[in-house]
């Protein structure tokens, strides 16, 4: 499109000044202009002015689709935790231009001298800080945007509680403008400090993680990782049920007779997506408190996974049953799903093992059973204690 009905411009505190030629000619042309008071009041485009609607919603831009010139004011780049993504998932390329200035992490990694490539920069306006959690390690780096100035002593207070008390922080307020201002200290300092004096917004955090324990990057968690009633897939089990489930970034597994949820959980923070599926209301209940534990958006499902399996969508491209897999759920499976795909069934029953092996024979795969011990107290000295032995189905359709 040679003419783009939108115009998305990054808008820096020193206002006008700040924009390109390009910018500032859109900025003229444009019959609307939609952006929060300060930016408005930055780009002083008086009665062409339109706020933003609370709860924020790109529908009155989309309104004037084609019908008008629109302008839309943004912090920095838009396209980085900006609203140029919400805007461009409804439209076709070529329709907006886009007018990027630097963003906040770029003024506060240039302040502090940090290497933004190397930085995890997050927008927490309306995200849970254990959104951190699985990314917090010693000495990793952080720039999170914040929703406003009480939230920049709750994530202080966050780190505290959760065992990062001596990160260093820093508080930067107006970023960018003639108005910066900067707060330094120790997260658990600062935790303290801001109650009685809040950080002015807008306002971002910057921290080095430093003085906790880092978060476990491999498959086999120990179960003390999860929240379950006994009824888990144990560490030893569990990775090699991953390692047979083989997960790729973007792919998703369904999680048949899901327990705790702990084969999802460590199937998304391999870089999967989930949904699971189990029966009991207590259990489906621990799965998403598992799925929060670790920052997961992890579908759960409670009922039958036969009854619900036509409901499940999109097509996964893994299936793992952990509990109460039969043939009636294998043929459904088969039956439901036309791609590649593959299954892991673990079974500890012998009446579900004994299907497996029919099922191994008739339709090949692989089968193994996993059987390990473990050393426990036997009086005043160990003994080796038997697990029960699992037997484990691979099959690829």
């Amino acid at each position: 499109m040679a003419n783009p009905w939108l115009s998305i411009i990054g808008i820096h505190p020193s206002g006008l000044d700040a924009l390109s030629a390009a910018a500032r000619r859109d900025l003229q042309e444009a019959g609307v202009v939609f952006g929060s008071p300060r930016h408005l009041e930055l780009a002083q485009v008086g009665a062409r002015g339109q706020l933003w609607p609370v709860p924020f919603s790109v529908a009155p831009v989309l309104a004037l689709r084609h019908q008008a010139r629109v302008a839309v004011l943004v912090s920095g780049d838009p396209f980085h935790f900006g609203a140029g993504s919400s805007l461009a998932r409804h439209l076709q390329a070529g329709e907006w231009r886009n007018h990027p200035q630097p963003s906040t992490f770029s003024w506060i990694a240039g302040t502090l001298g940090w290497p933004q490539e190397q930085i995890h920069c997050l927008g927490l306006h309306a995200r849970s800080f254990d959104t951190l959690t699985p990314l917090l390690a010693e000495g990793q780096r952080f720039i999170c945007l914040l929703r406003d100035g009480a939230a920049a002593q709750h994530i202080a207070a966050w780190l505290r509680q959760q065992g990062w008390g001596a990160s260093p922080m820093w508080l930067v307020s107006h970023a960018g403008s003639e108005d910066q201002a900067m707060r330094a200290g120790t997260a658990e300092a600062l935790a303290a400090g801001l109650i009685d004096a809040p950080a002015p917004a807008p306002v971002a955090a910057a921290f080095e993680a430093r003085g906790g324990t880092g978060f476990v990057q491999v498959p086999g968690r120990g179960i003390d990782s999860f929240v379950h009633d006994g009824q888990i897939t144990k560490g030893p089990v569990r990775a090699m049920t991953l390692a047979a489930l083989a997960p790729r970034t973007g792919e998703r597994l369904w999680d048949l007779g899901a327990g705790s949820g702990s084969v999802a959980v460590e199937w998304c923070l391999a870089g999967g997506t989930a949904v699971c599926v189990e029966q009991h209301a207590a259990r489906a209940a621990h799965i998403a408190e598992n799925a929060a534990r670790h920052a997961l958006d992890l579908q759960v499902l409670q009922g039958d996974s036969l009854a619900l399996l036509e409901t499940l969508a999109p097509a996964p491209q893994a299936v793992f049953v952990g509990g109460g897999f039969d043939r009636a759920l294998f043929d459904a499976l088969r039956a439901r799903l036309h791609g590649p795909w593959r299954l892991v069934v673990n079974a500890v029953a012998l009446e579900t093992q004994a299907l497996l092996m029919e099922l191994h024979c008739e339709w090949g795969g692989q089968l193994l059973q996993l059987q390990w011990s473990e050393a426990q107290p036997l009086g005043r000295m160990q003994s080796w204690h038997a697990a029960r032995p699992v037997v484990q189905w691979v099959w690829q359709a």
